[in-house]
């Protein structure tokens, strides 16, 4: 009986020393693996994760500063998109104020010029002539009851500007007649009637050609 109870407990004993690992597992070893897994998980998705953000936050800063600029060439295109409108305050504000608060738009102006023919219209109906030429060519023929006051002087070889030309003609017109003015080409015209506007007179004309249109359109003239 004790024979069998030795041997009995032998063979309990073995078959236990002989279970394989996987019936008793180490619980150390079962803890530090799943720490491992557990670490390199966590640092892979926080890695993902910030280089993700960085990712996102330079393509955001990227986009922003192509898309301001698309937006700003674009709009600078007359063809396409829409323009910016930029508020840009006058050089000289006082000025602008002033002449605008005055109504001041002679300055500005430009006189109103016409054909010979329609000059002639003009004169027909009443309007006044004023023969800006110099004296040399005034005497050489004008328009019928022309009133000549030189613009300019002839000195040498060039021209030189009446300085009392406004006088003059203040002195034979008021500042609302209706006049025609005109010169030999068209020029000198345009420049004396642009002073005069500039004085305050109102009815100005300018005569487009000047006298020599005049004389090829075929239109009366006296000396």
């Amino acid at each position: 009986m004790k024979a069998m109870t030795a041997t009995t407990t032998f063979d309990v004993s073995a078959a236990c020393f002989r279970a394989p690992p996987s019936c008793s597992p180490n619980p150390c070893h079962t803890r530090s693996t799943n720490f491992t897994i557990f670490f390199y998980t966590n640092s892979t998705m926080l890695f993902l994760s910030l280089s993700l953000s960085l990712f996102l936050f330079f393509f955001i800063k990227l986009c922003s500063v192509h898309t301001c600029s698309f937006s700003v060439i674009n709009s600078l295109n007359p063809h396409k998109g829409r323009r910016i409108s930029v508020a840009v305050p006058p050089k000289f504000p006082s000025f602008r104020r002033e002449a605008a608060l005055q109504g001041n738009l002679e300055a500005v102006r430009v006189p109103t010029s016409v054909p010979v023919r329609v000059a002639y219209e003009l004169l027909l109906a009443g309007h006044r002539y004023l023969d800006v030429r110099t004296p040399e060519e005034f005497n050489a023929g004008h328009a019928p009851g022309a009133i000549n006051i030189p613009y300019m002087f002839r000195v040498g070889s060039g021209m030189t500007k009446n300085s009392n030309f406004i006088r003059e003609v203040s002195s034979n017109f008021r500042k609302e007649d209706e006049i025609i003015v005109g010169c030999e080409l068209g020029k000198r015209s345009m420049m004396a009637a642009s002073d005069l506007l500039a004085a305050g007179f109102t009815g100005l004309t300018d005569m487009a050609g000047g006298y020599a249109a005049w004389t090829q359109n075929g239109l009366p003239t006296e000396l």
